[in-house]
């Protein structure tokens, strides 16, 4: 049972959420671009100054470690490194699509979602994160939220998730989605986007099974390999 202060930026949506025991408390969310950086200390404020909550009375901070944008999950790991240090408290690392998961299941349950409860029953879910052109960063659960599969970087078509479409209802969700649409025409697309409210059940149960990270050496899951390209205009 504990204060958790939730942190998702690993898209183009920065997130803050604080729950209390696993129940969502506040929310401050934005769709406006990449400018976490200013964003996500303003929205802290925001979400303190709301519920009354003192910085000292927060347990542990949470946040999505991806996979996703490198700068984006950069901005929110340094960020809530930062207040990890300076509150001496823990910090706890989610799976940026086991969160987006949990969205889709939080969505369904709130009879949010376009989907038959017989039809949802034998779903299998597939949050998947934009990596650019035809490629997402994407991972395969049930509907009780439990992987079934690794985190994939996978180039979408028409052999994708094969497996999983063959005999279930596949609903594929998040920012890399909506591409896919024609490829996977056989697939159920659904409008649920990143939020830190995927985050705050997962961080209760970690907080509760003392799974922390190492603040001195702990980084994003990037999946892969951050690469400059060098600019092809000339310098004068």
């Amino acid at each position: 049972m504990a204060l958790i202060l939730s942190i998702e930026t690993g898209t183009d949506i920065c997130s803050v959420a604080l729950a209390n025991d696993g129940e969502l408390m506040a929310l401050r969310e934005s769709d406006e671009g990449r400018d976490h950086a200013k964003k996500v200390a303003l929205f802290v404020d925001e979400l303190l100054r709301e519920t009354g909550v003192q910085p000292s009375d927060i347990d542990a901070i949470a946040v999505g470690k991806g996979p996703g944008s490198y700068t984006g999950l950069r901005i929110g790991v340094s960020f809530a490194k930062g207040m990890c240090y300076a509150l001496g408290i823990p910090l706890i690392a989610i799976g940026s699509l086991d969160a987006l998961a949990e969205v889709a299941r939080e969505d369904f349950e709130a009879g949010i979602l376009d989907i038959e409860e017989e039809d949802w029953a034998q779903a299998k879910l597939c949050p998947m994160v934009d990596a650019r052109r035809m490629e997402v960063y994407a991972q395969v659960f049930d509907v009780e939220g439990k992987a079934l599969s690794e985190v994939v970087a996978e180039v979408v078509t028409e052999e994708s998730f094969k497996e999983w479409r063959a005999n279930d209802k596949f609903v594929i969700f998040g920012n890399g989605a909506k591409k896919c649409a024609e490829v996977l025409p056989d697939a159920i697309i659904e409008d649920i986007v990143p939020s830190s409210r995927g985050i705050v059940r997962l961080a209760e149960e970690a907080f509760n099974a003392g799974k922390f990270e190492d603040l001195a050496y702990f980084e994003p899951f990037y999946l892969k390999d951050f690469i400059v390209i060098p600019s092809k205009k000339k310098l004068l």
